[in-house]
């Protein structure tokens, strides 16, 4: 034999497919997104799981028909020889089935009701098939084509949308001609879950997102929403490492709190509710001016009062004007409500006791109000003061009943915080972060991102890789109000001006018409920000940041926190926040005050931005919004 030509029993074996450690199948992603597409494991025996995606049937040719022999003379009278092999009598019947349907026809007459009777005690068997079935497990992107023949099970059990099966069998090339790489040749099926398609949402061919909102619990049986959900566990996991790499501790925060951790935001207030119904004579009030007194208003309408006779005198627009005197009307019907309430509390005894009475059955597990948290950041700095740099990541929680794209009273946030650290270093920080997940995630989804370039966003790629490369652009507060006052060749729906918050038209136009790259806002208006951020010297401004970028706009945001005690103490009072809900907070300025930055990303809003999608309703494993709560 040539030395060119190696023995047959010399050549190499295929590598072995390896086994899910906790399951005994094989994930479909090992066999699918090899760079062979699975050539390489061909004619090797696996068991597979997953949910039928789609589905056809191909008939097979029937067998040529048997020629019986005549019986043997004296033979037994219950079997037939064919070729040496027994026949039950019962088969030798069923043989006998067409010429029993002639003799029938013939002599009976052909009448639907004697055919409906013989068929009911001689049901037709179904031609033999094969089954070709696109199934997916959710590890892959792709789906594997499974053969099975109906003499395993009928087609009509398998082929249903949903349906998931769990078969055995060899990897071999393609019988059909298609798209596909390698197909399974089942030879056995371990289990078979079937599906109402009546009553199955997924049945239907290609649902809209919108739709899918209403069935959450299948939704991500879908491609669409799978490859979402992994590039969301693609970013959550790079998000880790990011912050693990650095050093951080990554902490838990609580998520009821007795904190208003934003100050002056609208918020969920919990309640311990007994199994008997309670009737309530009123609603507890959840909104935020419970906790601001009535003097502390009335000195607010001083201020502005002040402010408007000073815009007054001065040349100021008329839209700041107008914007100041709207601003007091809003705190005179505030104090208005307020002076109701205090009047309301001095009624009867006796009703007052009556509600007192069937409140306490809803707030009795704590000694003091409790929320939902709508920021871990102020339970952050407690522990950055001890462990230096630490993160998390978890929901949080805002009564908003707005109809946002962008956000949903529940969110996911990962939030920072580090010690030592300036306004500059925590804007560095959230620069390199968006840089790491970024490229992490499209070196890691490949395949689930190009999927969603097709069906969703042909940009998403080029700006996922654009933002690893490009340097941000770092703008003031003040450069952007001048940036935008100088556009003429655009009508922004709300007119800019200092002091004003912008509008995501604003950003829009700073990062995809002005400068063409993502870019960090810094140093705004005190009024903007919460009432913990650091003040700047000239008393105006504070230490904060906003980034904003393509497609989503402001997608983190941060600030270097005030570290100084009465400059805090100021704030609460200016904003007319309760301080004994502050007392342990203020005592981290009291005991070892450290300067310290952070920053927090809306989650959710950054699935948006790797995906491409539009509506957060969209990229969450399951829907929270004002009006619908399901599961």
């Amino acid at each position: 034999m040539s030395s060119d030509h190696q023995p047959l029993d010399e050549m190499p074996s295929p590598m072995p497919v390896a086994l899910s450690k906790y399951s005994k199948r094989v994930l479909l992603k090992t066999i699918l997104d090899r760079t062979d597409g699975g050539l390489g494991l061909l004619d090797q025996r696996v068991v597979v799981g997953g949910w039928v995606k789609s589905s056809r049937e191909m008939r097979k040719d029937p067998p040529p028909p048997t020629t019986q022999p005549p019986a043997a003379v004296g033979g037994d009278h219950t079997k037939e020889h064919t070729g040496g092999k027994d026949v039950k009598c019962v088969e030798v019947f069923q043989s006998r089935i067409p010429f029993l349907r002639t003799i029938i026809k013939v002599f009976g007459g052909n009448t639907g009701h004697t055919k409906e009777k013989l068929e009911s005690i001689f049901p037709k068997q179904p031609p033999p098939s094969i089954s070709f079935l696109q199934i997916s497990d959710g590890s892959s992107v792709i789906s594997l084509q499974i053969m099975v023949d109906s003499s395993i099970a009928p087609s009509t059990l398998l082929m249903p949308t949903g349906t998931c099966i769990l078969a055995e069998g060899v990897l071999q090339k393609p019988s059909l001609q298609g798209k596909h790489t390698i197909e399974l040749k089942a030879e056995k099926l371990l289990h078979i879950g079937i599906v109402d398609q009546d009553n199955y949402p997924l049945s239907k061919k290609s649902l809209p997102l919108a739709r899918l909102r209403d069935c959450a619990h299948f939704r991500p049986r879908t491609t669409t929403v799978a490859s979402v959900m992994r590039v969301r566990n693609a970013l959550n996991h790079a998000s880790h490492t990011f912050f693990q790499n650095q050093g951080f501790v990554h902490v838990e925060v609580p998520i009821l709190t007795a904190t208003d951790t934003e100050g002056l935001s609208k918020k969920f207030q919990i309640f311990t509710v007994s199994g008997k119904e309670v009737k309530r004579e009123e609603p507890v009030s959840m909104d935020d001016t419970a906790d601001i007194s009535l003097e502390t208003v009335k000195l607010s309408i001083i201020e502005k009062s002040k402010k408007i006779e000073e815009l007054k005198r001065t040349d100021s627009n008329k839209e700041a004007l107008d914007a100041a005197v709207h601003d007091l009307h809003k705190t005179n019907a505030l104090a208005a409500e307020l002076e109701a309430r205090s009047k309301s509390k001095s009624k009867s005894k006796s009703e007052s006791h009556k509600k007192t009475e069937s409140l306490k059955t809803y707030d009795e597990f704590f000694t003091n109000r409790a929320f939902l948290t709508t920021s871990g950041s102020l339970h952050l700095e407690s522990c950055a003061s001890a462990l230096g740099n630490v993160y998390a990541l978890g929901p949080r929680f805002h009564a908003d009943k707005s109809d946002s794209k962008k956000y949903l009273p529940e969110r996911w946030m990962i939030e920072t915080e580090i010690a030592f650290a300036e306004l500059e270093d925590v804007m560095n920080c959230a620069e390199d972060f968006l840089k790491f997940v970024s490229h992490s995630v499209s070196e890691n989804c490949y395949e689930n991102l190009y999927f969603l370039s097709k069906r969703v966003d042909k940009t998403l790629i080029d700006r996922l890789q654009s933002m690893t490369s490009t340097s941000f652009e770092k703008i003031t507060y003040d450069t952007a109000v001048e940036v935008l006052n100088k556009v003429t060749d655009k009508t922004f729906e709300t007119k800019i001006q200092w002091g004003v918050a912008l509008t995501e038209e604003h950003e829009s136009y700073l990062v995809d018409e002005f400068y063409k790259k993502p870019v960090i806002i810094h140093d705004h208006p005190k009024e903007l920000k919460p009432f913990n951020v650091r003040l700047n010297d000239d008393g105006k401004t504070v230490a904060s940041f906003d980034v904003i970028v393509p497609k989503v706009g402001a997608l983190i945001r941060g600030s270097q926190k005030e570290e100084r005690l009465n400059h805090l103490t100021k704030r609460i009072k200016e904003l007319g926040l309760r301080k004994d809900q502050y007392e342990w907070y203020l005592d981290l300025r009291k005991q070892g005050t450290v300067k310290h930055s952070g920053f927090s990303v809306t989650f959710d809003v950054m699935v948006l931005f790797a995906t491409g999608l539009n509506d957060v309703r969209d990229v969450i494993p399951f829907l929270r919004q004002h009006g619908k709560l399901h599961n």
